[in-house]
């Protein structure tokens, strides 16, 4: 009796161990696949708007960095080597294209073997913007034609850029689809109502006219049926020539203009000159190239920005 209960306690013993092994092992397994499970996807973008719709489509499973940080000028930003040693581990990376990040140089080549690299005007069809203050020969040697980038400012273009972000996501992180469309239609829909804001309100426009610091709201005029005169060009460092300067100057006042719409991130001298010249006043129109730090802790994004320059071109239109 003795021999058959130690045998029993010896067999006891040995269950006992390899059923706590296998319960050791199980939370083990299940912590590897909660960590999987969680990993977020790492995405950068090559400006703010970019960088909203990845984190509104990815939500809780991408990491998104803007590699433009917060109040600088996209047209004078350049790329350390820290962000392109970090733009080399991405899972994705967005860009604009059209000639918005000359800085990029031969990098999207470089990466896209290892790197998902989105280009998210593919589907859009550019505007071409030629400077239209000065003649023919001068237009030769200054400003002359260029593919005018800023598309997300028109809210149908900016649905095709998400749609890109989004179809990028599934193709990297196919569990997620599900979410990501999902994701994708929420905001889809928001901008299809800005767009009916938009449309609603410029209609009853009392002027068409808009005079801005720098070209960047062609897309924006034509879709709502606006006339854009700008006084730099498609970059902020276009300096217009004394005989453009005339030129606006003499169209503003014939057009009664009353507001001469600046952009937050960027102070134009020509602008203050002109606005002095035929006594109007200043308003901020935002081409949303980038946000400051103290907008992004107020938590603004590109639609409650949209939603602010409608009632500046409410006021400088003479919307009712």
């Amino acid at each position: 009796m003795k021999k058959l209960f130690v045998a029993f306690m010896i067999l006891v013993f040995i269950l006992s161990f390899v059923g706590c092994s296998n319960v050791n092992k199980n939370q083990e397994n299940n912590q590897n696949q909660g960590v999987d499970q969680d990993q977020k996807f790492t995405v950068y973008t090559s400006f703010y708007v970019l960088a909203d719709f990845a984190k509104k489509i990815g939500g809780d499973h991408v990491e998104v960095t803007n590699v433009i940080p917060p109040g600088v000028e996209p047209h004078d930003f350049e790329l350390t080597p820290k962000q392109i040693a970090q733009l080399n581990q991405a899972d994705l990376f967005v860009y604009n294209g059209g000639g918005f990040e000359p800085w990029l140089g031969n990098l999207v080549d470089d990466i896209k073997e290892k790197v998902e690299v989105v280009d998210s005007t593919k589907q859009i069809e550019f505007l071409t913007t030629e400077d239209e203050h000065t003649d023919e020969q001068e237009q030769k040697n200054e400003h002359g034609k260029g593919l005018d980038p800023h598309v997300w400012l028109n809210p149908i273009n900016a649905i095709s850029q998400a749609e890109q972000i989004k179809e990028a996501l599934v193709k990297i992180d196919s569990d997620h689809q599900a979410e990501y469309e999902d994701n994708f239609q929420q905001l889809k829909q928001a901008l299809l109502d800005l767009d009916q804001a938009y449309q609603h309100t410029l209609e009853k426009a009392h002027s068409k006219d808009i005079f801005v610091s720098h070209a960047a709201f062609g897309y924006l005029a034509e879709r709502y049926g606006l006339n854009q005169v700008s006084i730099a060009g498609l970059s902020t460092s276009d300096e217009p020539s004394p005989k453009e300067m005339a030129n606006i100057i003499k169209k503003a006042k014939e057009l009664n203009i009353k507001y001469i719409l600046f952009e937050p991130l960027v102070e134009s001298k020509y602008a203050k000159t002109i606005m002095a010249e035929i006594g109007a006043q200043r308003l901020e129109l935002n081409p949303l190239e980038g946000l400051t730090k103290d907008e992004l802790e107020r938590g603004e994004d590109y639609l409650s920005i949209m939603k602010k320059n409608l009632e500046v071109l409410k006021i400088a239109l003479g919307v009712k």
